[in-house]
């Protein structure tokens, strides 16, 4: 097995080095992760992306689309054979169509394979014809990414620290009973032991839909084709000795099968081949939820940041080490929600959750940054008279019921402590603020020629993750 291991790296180590010689010499390519917590629209972040790097119009903080430098972008076939393709023009149909609707979510890894057409400006431009960059964007779900936290973790840990932030939770209340009446020294009993990871499944389910964040495994939100085998048949149990054929020698077997047959896989084939990362969060939606989901949210982007194996890459760090993560931006999405004049507080709040995990990510040279943004904008902005002062709100299209309303969700605070200490001290709701939130439906859309949809600060986005290569 060992012999066998080594064999398989050093065959990877000579498949990067012939892809960093490649990318060297040839038609470079930026292999872009696209994930996200729980309903932060990977979907229609990458699918408006696209289309507005094709159609350049609303680009105009992308330096190299404003300068002209872009003089085409295509879609071709994705270089990976064996990953689903993004389905880009099903999903810009649904955002963009007559009868306007946000597109199925993502269930699995898929990619897309965009390349541009870059013209050299400056002192060079008359020297060098247009050389070519192949965006790769690969998309995967958000419980995959904070699985990557589970291998350098074994089962007790993981069992304890699950056990304490399930404890006060409303959602465990039926896992805690089924656990309760459950003995790990007891012999395995298979019927009890899927009982027991349903009850955990149905936990982690109601634990996101309330706007956690930390819901690991992944793959028992996600199952595919694995639903029902052992190795997503397991759950957290309390600390204890356990003997050949008990129930939590069993459990222990199967965490640990899971991080080798699921989790490892994942990030060999696809995590460490990425160069840039995006990850999207529903910072809003978590502070609706309210102080513990946004402490949850905090420990799990540091979690994030803690499995990227973040620094620089250069020639010889890509053929003897492998891929870096050179830059990671986390993006609160839903933006369109606030009225212009909160969105740097909802910045001002993503960089402090991200600020102890972005000093670490920093020292190994890596570039980290925090946006507000949204993908498609499906509200406009408006200002109503309330109680007699004027209000900033949001007007859109409620996705519930189809009513058109103007919204507010609240002030969001000038500084940020006033939401994370709170949120660290496990308040169980906020003293001096109710944050609201309402969900939109995308708005029948009028585009000009080589306009792609509206967003708010995609082109921004789009210049931290690529500007330095175009």
């Amino acid at each position: 097995m060992i012999i066998g291991d080594i064999a398989d790296e050093v065959a990877r180590r000579v498949e990067r080095a012939g892809s960093a010689v490649s990318g060297a010499f040839l038609e470079p390519t930026i292999r872009l992760g696209v994930t996200g917590l729980s309903r932060a629209g990977k979907t229609v972040f990458i699918t408006s992306l696209v289309a507005n790097l094709m159609n350049r119009a609303r680009m105009g903080q992308l330096r190299a689309a404003a300068q002209g430098a872009i003089r085409a972008a295509y879609l071709q076939p994705q270089p990976d054979d064996t990953l689903p393709r993004f389905d880009y023009e099903t999903h810009l149909a649904a955002l963009t169509g007559p009868a306007p609707h946000w597109p199925d979510s993502t269930r699995a890894i898929s990619e897309l394979r965009l390349s541009l057409k870059v013209q050299p400006t400056g002192l060079v431009a008359g020297l060098r014809g247009p050389r070519t960059l192949h965006l790769d964007i690969v998309d995967y779900p958000g419980e995959w990414l904070l699985d990557l936290g589970l291998i350098e973790k074994d089962f007790a840990q993981w069992s304890r620290e699950t056990l304490e932030r399930l404890e006060n939770r409303p959602q465990a209340e039926a896992f805690r009973a089924a656990l309760s009446g459950a003995d790990p020294a007891a012999k395995l009993d298979e019927p009890q032991a899927q009982a027991l990871s349903a009850a955990f499944t149905g936990y982690l389910r109601a634990a996101r839909e309330d706007g956690y964040s930390d819901c690991t495994p992944g793959r028992f939100l996600l199952p595919g084709d694995l639903a029902g085998s052992p190795v997503l048949t397991f759950a957290p149990l309390p600390p204890g000795e356990h003997g050949r054929g008990s129930l939590g020698r069993e459990f222990a077997r199967r965490y640990e099968a899971y991080k080798r047959e699921v989790v490892k896989p994942f990030f060999r084939d696809h995590f460490a081949r990425l160069d840039r990362q995006v990850v999207l969060v529903d910072a809003l939606g978590a502070i609706h939820a309210g102080p513990q989901a946004v402490e949850d949210m905090r420990r799990a982007m540091g979690d994030i940041l803690g499995a990227f194996r973040p620094g620089q890459n250069n020639f010889l760090s890509q053929i003897f080490l492998g891929r870096r993560i050179e830059r990671i931006l986390f993006a609160a999405t839903k933006a369109d929600h606030l009225h212009h004049s909160q969105h740097a507080k909802l910045t001002a709040i993503m960089e402090a959750l991200l600020s102890d995990a972005k000093r670490r990510a920093d020292y190994a040279g890596a570039t980290t940054a925090a946006l507000s943004i949204a993908g498609l904008r499906a509200t406009t902005e408006d200002t109503v008279t309330h109680d007699g002062r004027a209000l900033d709100v949001v007007r859109g299209v409620l996705l519930e019921d189809g009513r058109r309303a103007a919204f507010h969700p609240g002030h969001l605070p000038e500084d940020p402590a006033h939401l994370l200490t709170p949120a660290r001290q496990g308040a169980p709701a906020w003293l001096d603020e109710d944050y609201a939130i309402m969900r939109f439906a995308p708005q029948p859309l009028s585009l000009k020629p080589g306009e792609g949809p509206p967003h708010i600060r995609l082109d921004r986005a789009a210049e931290f993750l690529i500007g330095d290569r175009l």
